[in-house]
């Protein structure tokens, strides 16, 4: 298939005609309306929005509902991909394993360029002084590395929810499949919006976008801003949608609710999250956005308007979007942990209904961020004690994993690896938390390196680290082949040493008075040799994520074959051939027993393949040769 006929580059030339012919026909109303041609701002917006719409017209993932709305018939959307090789990634495809391998992709290419951020400023950072960074360069980068971040873990959980879900219920694919490659390709624009802002004066007023500061209008840059984040949050609902419906509905029979795959539960518990909250994200940015371009005033004090509303509605979502990264990832080290400890999972109901325990308190503590912004005093209390609720239904998946790992038969390969330090940074993160809770020490250390070192914890510890741990662990199913041990743990002790480093050296640069998202720092604050730090650790934490990707690199083309089910898992995904293509069962089944009865004679899950699920040898460790050295 020659180039353009790919979806991805057919659909970035539309997207650049479709932004001219938006801009131009902006010009036009403008001119026959009197009003001034050159204010670039609406001129931007109105091309940029065209432009998107363009982009998802090019890439083809409109074609089949534009038939239908012709009347034209649109039978079952195919699995079966007209490509083949990596072209199938760059490409529209309904199948959910094909899409959640796009999402993958996507999510740890814009990550990197989120590192690639936090070297730039870190070694500003490395010492007191501007070193070659402005101000508003630095502020811009520091504020771009923030929503990248959270926009590239956003696709993360995305990429292992479209994989793993339809997998792990017995389902041939999502609810949806077309609104499910419609949902990802939306990114793509997204993130093109979000990198553009360095060309049109930058964003510098942190990844939050907190009005009057986000209405300087001499910085369009904040225009690109503000949607690129709408689209990402509009993708995030139509992929909620998706999921809830494909979880509710089509699960394999006799798979009840607590027969579910935990990780299942936890993407459950997320997506009611999405749903319900993310609006309120894509509300607030969209107001700052009318008061840029059509002077509406809602977050303007001089005109009645109230900076507070906007954090209100920005915390109301931003809050709960924490547990929308971690929740998946807690689901990780939940369906990990029986696996290389051969036992079965630790009290599964109660872990089940924490992770919507965490999901509904969630939206109860968003004002713990509003300490210092001249809140009410008295509630600050009812937010102090909702915060302080999180802590149980999350000290009950602790004890639950603890609870599996002990007397179990640990078997410490890189997935394992990587679960068992996800749960040591998130104890990190979550013992952190109180102090910022409680409104005494919170008033102290808001806005301080203290709350960049809790914030790093738990998004290492409730994401990253997971996230990487479930790419090793269904690397051999999603290519056949086995990743290289040997570098899976080299990086994995360069990224949890250098992490450690890095996240107490913030938190005690915080306790010493260092401000968070500022350029510059006062040698006499007695943090160089603590910022210094922070640096070196974030460049070891870099040099770990590269050993990862290098790994996957070579892997894929040169890794061992893998051998059936290698980690000897009960889960269905497991027990059919590899690689996947098309359907992804064959003859439906049907759960006659529990998920994580390892350990246990003649215990099945399935009925899958006959004997699949049978763990009458599950109480030995994994075998060594799992994985290429």
């Amino acid at each position: 298939m020659r180039f353009y006929r790919l979806s991805l580059y057919r659909g970035l030339g539309y997207m650049v005609l479709g932004t001219l012919v938006g801009a131009l026909i902006t010009i036009l109303i403008r001119l026959l309306m009197g009003l001034p041609a050159g204010n670039a701002e609406p001129v931007l917006v109105s091309g940029a929005l065209l432009g998107s719409m363009a982009f998802m017209y090019g890439t083809g993932v409109l074609d089949d509902w534009l038939k239908w709305a012709k009347g034209i018939d649109t039978p079952e959307a195919s699995l079966e991909s007209e490509v083949e090789g990596y072209k199938r990634f760059i490409h529209v495809s309904y199948d959910h394993k094909v899409i959640g391998i796009q999402y993958g992709l996507t999510s740890l290419l814009v990550l990197l360029v989120a590192g690639l951020f936090a070297w730039i400023f870190r070694t500003e950072l490395a010492q007191p002084g501007l070193q070659f960074l402005t101000p508003d360069g630095f502020n811009t980068l520091i504020s771009l590395h923030g929503i990248v971040n959270i926009g590239g873990m956003l696709l993360g959980v995305a990429a292992m929810s479209n994989y793993l879900v339809p997998l792990m219920i017995g389902a041939n694919d999502m609810a949806f499949p077309r609104l499910n490659a419609f949902a990802y390709w939306l990114n793509i624009p997204a993130i093109v919006m979000l990198l553009s802002t360095i060309l049109l004066g930058g964003v510098d007023a942190g990844w939050t976008g907190y009005p009057p500061l986000s209405e300087n209008l001499s910085k369009i840059g904040f225009s690109m801003f503000f949607l690129g984040v709408y689209l990402i949050g509009l993708s995030s609902i139509l992929g909620a949608l998706n999921l809830i419906t494909t979880i509710v509905r089509m699960r394999a029979p006799g798979m009840t609710l607590f027969r579910m795959p935990i990780f299942v539960w936890s993407v459950l518990a997320t997506v009611v999250i999405s749903v319900t909250a993310t609006q309120l994200i894509g509300l607030s940015f969209q107001m700052v956005l009318f008061d840029r371009i059509f002077g509406m005033n809602f977050f303007n004090p001089d005109q009645g308007g109230n900076v507070l509303l906007f954090q209100n509605l920005f915390w109301f979502y931003s809050h709960p979007a924490v547990y929308v990264f971690v929740l998946p990832g807690l689901g990780i080290i939940s369906e990990l942990l029986p696996v290389f400890s051969r036992k079965p999972l630790f009290g599964y109901r109660w872990v089940a209904l924490s992770s919507m325990a965490i999901a509904l308190i969630g939206f109860f503590v968003w004002a713990h961020h509003m300490f210092t912004s001249g809140m009410a005093n008295y509630l600050r209390v009812p937010f102090t004690y909702s915060t302080m609720l999180v802590a149980v239904p999350t000290g009950v998946k602790f004890f639950s994993w603890l609870g599996t790992m002990w007397h179990g038969k640990l078997s410490f390969k890189t997935p394992m690896l990587y679960v068992l330090g996800a749960v040591s940074i998130f104890l990190l993160g979550g013992l952190s938390g109180p102090p910022n809770a409680t409104v005494a020490t919170d008033l102290h250390i808001h806005d301080t390196y203290f709350i960049v070192g809790h914030f790093h914890a738990t998004m290492f510890g409730g994401y990253l680290f997971p996230f990487i741990a479930a790419i090793y662990y269904w690397f051999p199913l999603m290519t056949g082949r086995m990743y290289n041990e040997r570098l899976g743990k080299i990086g994995f002790w360069l990224m949890l040493i250098g992490f450690y480093a890095q996240s107490l050296f913030q938190m005690q640069s915080g306790l010493l008075g260092m401000r968070r998202r500022i350029a510059d720092y006062d040698p006499g604050l007695g943090v160089d040799f603590q910022q210094m730090m922070v640096s070196i650790a974030g460049f070891v934490v870099g040099a770990g994520v590269l050993v990862f990707i290098t790994n996957l690199a070579l892997s894929i083309r040169r890794g061992e074959v893998a051998v059936p089910n290698p980690w000897r898992s009960r889960s269905p995904e497991w027990h059919i051939p590899v690689p996947i293509r098309g359907h992804n069962y064959e003859e439906p089944f049907e759960v006659i027993g529990d998920p994580y009865d390892y350990g246990l004679e003649d215990s099945a899950y399935t009925s899958l393949g006959g004997a699949a699920g049978s763990t009458a040898d599950s109480t030995s460790a994994v075998p060594e040769p799992a994985a290429a050295d």
